[in-house]
């Protein structure tokens, strides 16, 4: 009788017990270092260079805290547990194998490193010392430097050469991955030493004495100095940042904001930070400013920056060099510690007149506290509004522009708890309501098509696990799809209920764009610019690579069935599926708002 397959990581991810023994093994030591920090998951695509390592996973943890979690592709291991920490704040283990797997991760580890979220990557490598190599496959997968391939854009690594130094390797990396600015570190781990017959359980020092570094208070004059501009200030304006997901710390910035009387600016790249229903709220931007928030930054007297990723870049829009002094600008944020030679992710250099150097959680209570301390009154309290009606899409039927989709998943979704864990390029600024910290996670911060399918994934893991209330949707683009697609296999596996909306132009439009602006600048026709660029001949069945994976889903081509489309994938989710909706859409990025609120 043939055996029926296993359908669900349930019924397969339970172990056989292992027979008792009195042999302890060097991988024992580190999966027990991976237990003692609470790791709910490990996040891997199977590789011989820590065979030893997922043998103590398995045999001696039982699979259990951490979970193994089966991906196809080592990019899209980290990019979950990247995905993971943009809802907990907390690291996922993810493991690669050897240097190969590490080449292959790399683009999701620099994702994470710009986002600033915390990922502790193991890595294995074939023995370093060369006599106990095997002919030819341990001898291509043994390099000099791992580490090396990732240093630029992690904030630590290690190669540790014994299972105690591993534990103390795994203690310093969860510490330093957690503390602010986060970040992804690496530990890579020499095949030889897992595999290493332990004499005794070595002794250990209680892992509890092991925790992140406090977010820094800052420095008492500077907080007086800050207060003082706000004092003064007329017109103040907060460039909302990379914040947390804390709900204290969304109350928080809501009271000072409210204090102050400032404006409220949210970047269309970061995660919710501020009510859209709040009167103070002006909406979010890319990094390009639009004519009228320009002028609100012109009218500023005084500029919060909460760990805002380019101030100068936003404020030069206004203030060209030369062109006179800019507003007195307050700088929260402690990122500069993290900042080095290799990647300019830091941005253009700004101009700071109050450098308040922690994080924006820490900089804003102390603000507060400044504010009332200095008997500074607070503003009148600005009248409640309501959110702003969702414009009807343009044409009831015919092809889908992407601001009518916009519009029709707003309204759609209008009242559902939902967290969107990520949106296409091209989607219409102040295209969503955000009402709470988890109502939308962001993006990947270092642009790397390809990372959203498992960063959703990993995001819905998470939401699973610790909000079930709330129902995981991504908007992705079709090229983000196409190139980590394979992630999809991993949520049908781990019963992650999710909806993907795919916003789909069967192009890599975002270069479409540019070809035209060279095309422009030369003279030359613009209308060759989709040459090269598109997904036809013959177009992808998304829904159909969907389905091979073990989700449900459909494919909308009409604006007229948009809606009715998107609320059978609501229910899907909230039956406990994983639902796709292949959304066809005009080539085009929508630069105008949704709705307007200044």
């Amino acid at each position: 009788m043939p055996r029926k397959p296993v359908t669900s990581a349930r019924k397969s991810s339970t172990p056989k017990k292992a027979k008792a023994g009195n042999k302890i093994w060097g991988s024992d030591v580190i999966a027990s270092a991976l237990r003692e920090q609470d790791v709910p998951y490990i996040c891997l695509n199977p590789g011989a260079s820590y065979r030893g390592l997922h043998d103590s996973i398995v045999n001696y943890l039982g699979n259990k805290a951490p979970q193994i979690i089966v991906c196809m592709h080592e990019e899209h291991a980290v990019a979950m547990a990247h995905g993971y920490a943009t809802v907990t704040g907390r690291p996922l283990a993810a493991v690669v194998h050897s240097n190969v797997g590490l080449m292959h991760a790399s683009m999701a580890v620099f994702n994470a490193w710009c986002n600033r979220m915390p990922v502790v990557l193991l890595g294995g490598i074939g023995p370093m010392d060369a006599a106990k190599r095997r002919p030819w496959i341990d001898w291509i997968h043994t390099c000099a430097d791992q580490g090396g391939l990732v240093r630029g854009y992690t904030k630590w690594d290690d190669q540790p050469g014994s299972p105690v130094a591993a534990v103390e390797s795994i203690r310093r990396g969860f510490t330093i991955a957690r503390s602010r600015p986060a970040g992804p570190v690496y530990i890579n781990l020499d095949s030889e030493m897992q595999e290493t017959e332990m004499a005794e359980w070595p002794a250990l020092e209680d892992v509890s004495r092991y925790q992140p570094a406090p977010d820094n208070a800052p420095a008492p004059e500077t907080v007086a100095d800050a207060v003082k501009a706000l004092a003064k200030a007329k017109r103040p304006l907060i460039l909302s940042g990379r914040v947390s997901r804390s709900q204290e710390g969304w109350d928080a910035r809501v009271k000072f904001a409210e204090y102050t009387g400032a404006k409220v600016l949210t970047s269309l790249k970061d995660a919710a930070s501020f009510p859209t229903s709040h009167p103070l709220y002006v909406g979010e931007t890319g990094w390009k400013l639009r004519p009228s928030l320009v002028e609100l930054v012109k009218k500023a007297d005084v500029i919060v920056a909460l760990d805002w990723v380019d101030p100068a870049g936003t404020i030069q829009q206004a203030f060209p060099p030369g062109s006179g002094k800019s507003p007195t600008v307050i700088n929260v944020s402690n990122d500069y510690r993290i900042h080095n030679g290799w990647s300019m992710d830091y941005e253009m250099l700004p101009a700071v007149d109050v450098w308040m150097a922690t994080v924006p959680e820490t900089g804003v209570d102390a603000l507060l506290d400044g504010l009332k301390r200095a008997k500074i009154k607070p503003k009148a309290k600005p009248k409640k509004r309501p959110l702003p009606k969702i414009p009807a899409p343009d044409a009831k039927s015919g092809p889908v522009n992407i601001n009518d989709l916009a519009r029709v998943f707003g309204a759609v979704t209008q009242g559902e708890q939902l967290s969107i864990m990520s949106r296409s390029i091209g989607w219409p600024p102040n295209g969503n309501f955000m009402e709470g910290p988890l109502d939308f996670l962001g993006s990947n911060g270092g642009g790397g098509v390809g990372s959203g399918p498992g960063m959703a994934v990993g995001a819905a893991l998470a939401l699973r696990d610790t909000a079930p209330e709330r129902i995981p949707v991504a908007v992705l683009g079709d090229g983000d799809f196409m190139m980590g697609c394979n992630a999809l296999w991993t949520a049908a596996n781990q019963q992650i209920p999710m909806l993907l909306i795919v916003s789909n132009n069967r192009s890599y439009y975002n270069d479409e764009e540019h070809q035209k602006h060279v095309a422009h600048d030369r003279d030359r026709p613009v209308e060759n610019a989709p040459i090269g660029q598109r997904m036809e001949g013959p177009a992808v069945d998304l829904v159909g690579v969907a389905r091979a994976q073990g989700w449900e889903g459909e494919q909308v081509t009409d604006i007229a069935d948009a809606a009715d489309a998107i609320k059978r994938g609501l229910k899907a989710v909230k039956s406990g599926k994983q639902y796709v909706i292949d959304v066809l859409v005009a080539p085009e990025y929508v630069r105008r708002p949704m709705v307007e609120y200044l």
